[in-house]
C-alpha cells in the first residue's frame, strides 16, 4: 500500500492565520536553548541538574496530555486552549526571567510542561475543522512550514542575542513578547469552526500524525497524544498481555518498539548535548548556531522528505536515517577523546548535528508513514495512546538515564549509550517491514490457494 504524505505546500501558507504560529515556534525553539544555558550559567547548575529539569518536565507533560486531550474532546474550545498554552508560556518565560534558585525553575518549567499539550491537541484540531479534506495535506505542511521558519528565527534570535555576551535574562523577557505576540493573533485573528473533530480523528491523516510527532518544546520532546484516556488500575497488566498475545502477527509491537529505542536515545543525547557543549568551552551563542545548523538542515531536507519516501519506501529510509543518527552520536562521542580549541569544536558539531537534523526530517516522514499504514482498518485511537504512552517513558527515561549517568561524569557513556540503543532498534525496523510483508501477503493471497499456473505456449 502506497502512502503519499506531502511536506511541501503548493503555497507557503494556506490562510493568513498560520502565520500565528511562527512567533510561539521561535519562542519555543530558542527556549529549548536558552533553559539549559539558564541552569548551567547564571544558577550555577550542574549537568545533573538539567537531566532533573527535563524529568519533571517530561513527567508533567505526560500527566497534562491525557487531561488535555480529554478536554479538547469535551469542549471544542480550540481557541481559548491555545491562548491559554501560548500566554502561559509568555507569562512563565517572564517569571523565569527572575529565578534566583534551581527550586524555583523546577516549578515553573513543571507548571510550563502542564500547559504544553493544551496547544498540541487544540492546534491539529483546529485544522481539520478549518480545512475540508482535500485542502488538509497543504494545511498541514504549512503548520509545519511556519513551525520551521519559527523556529529559525527564534534561534538566530538567540545567536544575536547573545553574541556579545550571556544575555539569557533578557532573551527570556524577547521570547515572552513573541509568544504572547502569538496568543494575541490567536485570539483575534482565529474563530473557533463550526464543525467538531474529535482527537482521534487525527490518526486518519498522515500529515496530522507527523505533525504531532514533531510537535516539540524544550529538549525537542515530542508531546504525546492521547486520543483516549488510558485506563490504569487493576487488570491493566493483564489487558496488555492480551493485547500483546493478539498483535503477535502484527508488525506495530516491533514499530512501537523500535520507536521507543528511538525517542530513549533521542531524549538521552538531547538533554545532554548543551551541557556537553557549554563543557567544551562553547559560548551560548556558539551554541544557538549549533542548534540552528540542526533546524536549518531539517527546514532544507523535510520538504523532500514525502518525495524520498514515495521513491525509496518508508521502511528503507527509517533504518537509512536512523543509522545516520546512530553515527552521529558515535561521532560526538569521538569528540570526547580529542582536545579542541572551542573554535574547532565548534565547527565539528555544527557538521555533525546538522546532519543529525537532516536525518530526523527523514525519520519522522517515514516512521509517520510506517504507523499510518499499520493503524489502517483498527483501533487507532488506541493504538497511538500506546505508542504515545511508550513515548513518554521514554522522555522521562532517557531524562532519568541521564542524570543518572552524569554523577559519572562521562558525555562519552552518554553518547554511546544513545548510539547503542538505535542500532538495537535497526533490527526490530526490519524484522516490522518483514511482518508487514507478510500480513499483506496473506491479506491478498486468494481464498482457495494460489491460482494455478498456466504451462506456456508452444511455438
Amino acid at each position: 500500500m502506497a502512502i503519499a504524505l506531502r511536506t511541501w505546500p503548493r503555497r507557503l501558507v494556506a490562510r493568513r492565520w498560520l502565520f500565528a504560529f511562527v512567533p510561539i515556534n521561535a519562542a519555543t525553539a530558542g527556549f529549548g536553548v536558552v533553559l539549559p544555558l539558564l541552569i548551567l550559567i547564571p544558577l550555577h547548575g550542574s549537568w545533573g541538574a538539567v537531566a532533573l529539569a527535563a524529568t519533571v518536565f517530561n513527567a508533567a507533560v505526560i500527566a497534562s496530555s491525557v487531561l488535555w486531550g480529554h478536554l479538547s474532546d469535551r469542549y471544542p474550545l480550540r481557541r481559548l486552549f491555545l491562548v491559554i498554552n501560548f500566554g502561559g508560556y509568555a507569562v512563565l518565560y517572564l517569571a523565569l526571567a527572575g529565578v534566583a534558585s534551581l527550586g524555583e525553575l523546577y516549578v515553573l518549567y513543571t507548571v510550563i510542561g502542564l500547559i504544553a499539550p493544551a496547544g498540541a491537541s487544540a492546534s491539529n484540531l483546529l485544522i481539520l475543522e478549518k480545512f475540508s479534506e482535500a485542502e488538509r495535506p497543504t494545511a498541514f505542511a504549512s503548520y509545519q512550514e511556519m513551525a520551521m521558519i519559527g523556529s529559525l528565527i527564534g534561534l538566530g534570535l538567540g545567536y544575536f542575542w547573545t553574541v556579545d555576551g550571556d544575555a539569557l535574562t533578557s532573551l527570556l523577557v524577547v521570547l515572552a513578547a513573541l509568544a504572547a505576540a502569538s496568543a494575541v493573533a490567536i485570539w483575534f485573528g482565529v474563530t473557533d469552526p463550526s464543525r467538531r473533530a474529535t482527537t482521534a480523528q487525527v490518526a486518519g491523516h498522515a500529515e496530522s500524525l507527523a505533525s504531532r510527532i514533531r510537535t516539540s518544546i524544550g529538549f525537542r520532546t515530542p508531546i504525546p497524544f492521547f486520543p483516549y484516556r488510558p485506563r490504569i488500575g487493576r487488570g491493566a497488566w493483564g489487558r496488555l498481555r492480551r493485547w500483546a498475545r493478539a498483535e503477535l502477527h502484527h508488525e506495530l509491537p516491533l514499530v512501537f518498539l523500535a520507536t521507543f529505542l528511538f525517542n530513549l536515545a533521542s531524549n538521552l543525547y538531547n538533554i545532554s548535548y548543551t551541557p556537553y557543549l557549554y563543557g567544551a568551552g562553547l559560548a551560548a551563542s556558539s551554541i544557538f548556531l549549533v542548534n540552528l545548523s540542526n533546524n536549518a538542515a531539517q527546514t532544507l531536507l523535510y520538504p523532500l522528505s514525502g518525495g524520498m519516501s514515495a521513491r525509496f519506501g518508508p521502511d528503507r529510509l527509517v533504518q537509512r536515517s536512523s543509522y545516520l543518527r546512530a553515527l552521529g552520536y558515535l561521532a560526538t562521542a569521538g569528540f570526547t577523546f580529542l582536545v579542541f580549541d572551542p573554535r574547532g569544536a565548534f565547527a565539528l558539531n555544527v557538521l555533525v548535528f546538522g546532519v543529525l537534523g537532516a536525518a530526523i526530517a527523514v525519520y519522522t516522514t517515514a516512521s509517520s508513514l510506517i504507523l499510518f499504514r499499520g493503524l489502517a482498518g483498527r483501533d487507532a485511537g488506541s493504538l497511538l495512546g500506546v505508542n504515545s504512552a511508550l513515548g513518554g517513558v521514554a522522555a522521562v527515561s532517557g531524562a532519568a538515564l541521564s542524570g543518572v549517568l552524569s554523577t559519572f561524569g562521562s558525555y562519552r557513556l552518554v553518547f554511546l549509550v544513545s548510539a547503542g540503543a538505535l542500532l538495537v532498534s535497526l533490527p526490530l525496523w526490519s524484522a516490522a517491514s518483514i511482518a508487514f510483508l507478510r500480513r499483506r501477503h496473506e491479506r491478498e493471497a486468494p481464498a482457495d490457494g494460489p491460482a494455478p499456473v498456466r504451462a506456456p505456449d508452444r511455438e
